[in-house]
């Protein structure tokens, strides 16, 4: 069964049927919730499953993990980025990656279904809870996949337990980026972070998907009333919890904490048309990380580059990994 196939005709049905609904003129109508549903199923088409993680009295974490677990797979950990949750940013990488790999796939801290009651917002606590997450489900060694702020918390948990991570893929990371560098790049974005990370609007929305994708911006053509639901969806969740993790990452304290050269080799991936972490930082932070590290850059991809150019990332992610630019790569896979 091609399975992107198949997603692309349950899309294009369900936005027949939504566009027949619309124009019946109702209050509302859960588009991105029906989204979401579908993207359910294509994880499960995918042989993951949804598992809850209790860590302690006062955090639960979600994931989507293997439903089968093969020994003769390596186990990769994917670290999603700001807004929305695991499903939409790994969508169309999940199902190449799942014939490679043993999938481990969790939503961090405030994200999806992951919760806690500890007052703890540094990308310290969310690396904690992931590493922790994963002993419990039985995982004592993997590689990590990370992107943008996944990736702060993918370094911090590669750093901490470099007994269990053995490879690290970032992708479009802020990481060492000073004080007076991110002001810089506030400024020429002309919003700052929290109204540009927590859209209150569908202008507001609009403007942080320009900056975010290049080629394959979906939300484009989306009416206001479909927006509206997309904020009320991953927006307004958990709001005032992810203004805090904003808050704590950009809190100019940061700058006097070291940033460590990590053991693991460790690959940098950034399209070169990133407007929210310019290429000159991930020139910066691969020269800080040394010869264990390398940058690649994907063309005509901007910051969302897992959006705008999964397939090539999951052409230097799988290689990588395995540690071998032989290792097969799926006849199925096509641009």
């Amino acid at each position: 069964m091609n399975l992107p196939r198949l997603l692309r005709r349950l899309l294009s049905l369900y936005i027949l049927i939504t566009t027949y609904i619309l124009s019946l003129k109702l209050p509302s109508f859960p588009f991105f919730f029906l989204i979401d549903v579908i993207a359910t199923v294509y994880f499960k088409l995918c042989n993951l499953s949804s598992t809850t993680v209790d860590l302690d009295h006062s955090t639960t974490m979600h994931f989507w993990i293997s439903a089968h677990r093969r020994f003769n797979k390596p186990n990769l950990l994917l670290i999603h980025g700001y807004g929305g949750n695991s499903k939409w940013q790994f969508l169309r990488q999940v199902r190449r990656l799942s014939q490679h790999f043993n999938l481990y796939v969790p939503d961090l801290i405030f994200f999806g279904d992951s919760y806690t009651i500890k007052k703890d917002r540094t990308v310290e606590f969310q690396a904690d809870c992931v590493s922790e997450g994963m002993r419990r489900l039985g995982v004592d060694k993997c590689s990590v996949y990370a992107i943008s702020y996944g990736g702060y918390v993918g370094f911090r948990m590669a750093e901490s337990c470099g007994e269990m991570v053995e490879k690290v893929v970032i992708m479009s990371s802020g990481i060492g980026a000073t004080e007076e560098q991110m002001k810089e790049q506030v400024k020429k974005i002309g919003r700052n972070a929290v109204d540009l990370l927590l859209p209150e609007n569908p202008e507001d929305l609009r403007l942080l998907m320009d900056l975010a994708i290049y080629t394959f911006d979906p939300f484009k053509w989306l009416p206001n009333c479909m927006l509206n639901d997309f904020i009320r969806m991953t927006c307004n969740d958990h709001r005032r919890e992810k203004q805090e993790l904003v808050e704590e990452l950009m809190d100019p304290k940061n700058d006097s904490k070291p940033i460590p050269v990590l053991t693991q080799e460790t690959l940098l991936i950034w399209g070169d048309k990133d407007n929210v972490f310019p290429l000159s930082l991930a020139y910066q932070l691969q020269r800080h990380l040394g010869p264990k590290s390398r940058l690649e850059i994907v063309k005509d991809a901007g910051h969302a580059a897992n959006i705008d150019s999964p397939h090539s990332l999951t052409d230097l992610i799988i290689p990588f990994v395995f540690g071998s630019t032989a290792h097969s790569m799926d006849p199925l896979h096509t641009n």
